[in-house]
């Protein structure tokens, strides 16, 4: 199978009352442990680049490792493993154009900050490029706090996306898909620390409502395991008071109408929490695959975890 937009995975997944995990990534071991845990549940899988990662691994790299996943995949587990490669936040129709003429499946623009007006032109301008290249667009009503890619968005500039402009922005854009803000956010530090974590599922169940079988997105969806957090605590690391969205409410906005859920900083958790740890227990080994490949065993029982208990998507590939 070759690579694949999001269309019937969202599609299905609506219908099914599941999401469709998406994972950033940035490297070798992160790409082979996200695919491997997909393999191993038969998942169906986004696997997704930000401006900043495709910057970093350079575009080609990262097609080629994605290429190699889904070979892999026919080879090893012996059934065609359906990934949708997307473009994470971009910020300009220039970036969108970059990634479809690359190779990529899906692209999301994201004009949220700008005015309304605004931003439903420039979504169009690349939902019109897109779709003449058989590519699909998500795009974003609402503004997320947090860093993303080095860009921190403050909880005073983050705003809730109003139920009442969906409809229009959707229909005037052509978008495939729609990111929204209920009060998840981006980072390792979504909520305040002794504070009871909630989402805005009331403005969830009204885009719904407005949107009935239009695919959702969540973005800033990380749970922010403790025990990660506390590891890279323990050795070395300064991570007080992280705080991520509790995994019972983004399994009930799956199981509700959201069709994609974004997973912007567990996997980096567990990256770094087992690096730091190993470099402490064996500060006399220099060989990279000593630590990367544990690394990559807790990205993907991680992934693995994610699929079954919060996604609900293992066995829908």
């Amino acid at each position: 199978m070759a690579i694949v937009t999001s269309k019937e995975m969202f599609e299905k997944a609506y219908k099914g009352g599941y999401a469709i995990g998406a994972f950033n990534v940035n490297n070798m071991e992160i790409i082979q442990g996200i695919t491997e845990a997909a393999m191993e549940e038969r998942a169906p899988l986004i696997l997704q680049v930000s401006k900043g990662a495709r910057s970093y691994a350079k575009h080609v790299y990262l097609m080629k490792l994605i290429e190699a996943a889904v070979q892999d995949a026919e080879q090893s587990a012996g059934f065609d493993l359906p990934i949708c490669v997307h473009l994470d936040h971009g910020d300009s129709f220039e970036l969108c154009k970059s990634c479809i003429d690359g190779g990529f499946t899906s692209v999301m623009i994201d004009a949220s900050s700008k005015p309304f007006e605004e931003n439903i032109a420039v979504t169009r301008q690349v939902v019109e490029y897109a779709h003449d290249h058989g590519v699909v667009v998500e795009a974003e009503l609402g503004t997320l706090a947090g860093i993303e890619d080095e860009v921190n968005v403050s909880a005073e500039d983050s705003s809730y996306t109003r139920p009442e402009d969906v409809q229009e922005f959707v229909e005037r854009t052509g978008c495939d898909s729609l990111a929204i803000a209920i009060g998840t956010s981006h980072g390792a530090y979504k909520f305040k620390p002794g504070t009871k974590p909630q989402l805005r599922f009331d403005i969830l169940e009204d885009v719904s409502r407005r949107l009935p079988g239009f695919p959702i997105v969540l973005h800033g969806s990380s749970s922010v395991p403790q025990e990660f957090v506390e590891r890279i605590n323990k050795y070395g690391g300064n991570m007080p008071g992280a705080v991520g969205v509790p995994e019972e409410q983004l399994r009930k906005a799956a199981e509700m109408s959201v069709c994609k859920i974004n997973i912007d900083s567990d996997l980096r958790l567990a990256m770094t929490a087992t690096i730091r740890q190993y470099f402490s227990e064996h500060p006399d080994h220099f060989d990279p695959r000593q630590y990367l490949k544990p690394a990559r065993e807790n990205i993907k029982a991680m992934v693995k975890h994610k699929l079954i208990n919060v996604l609900g998507c293992n066995g829908k590939a």
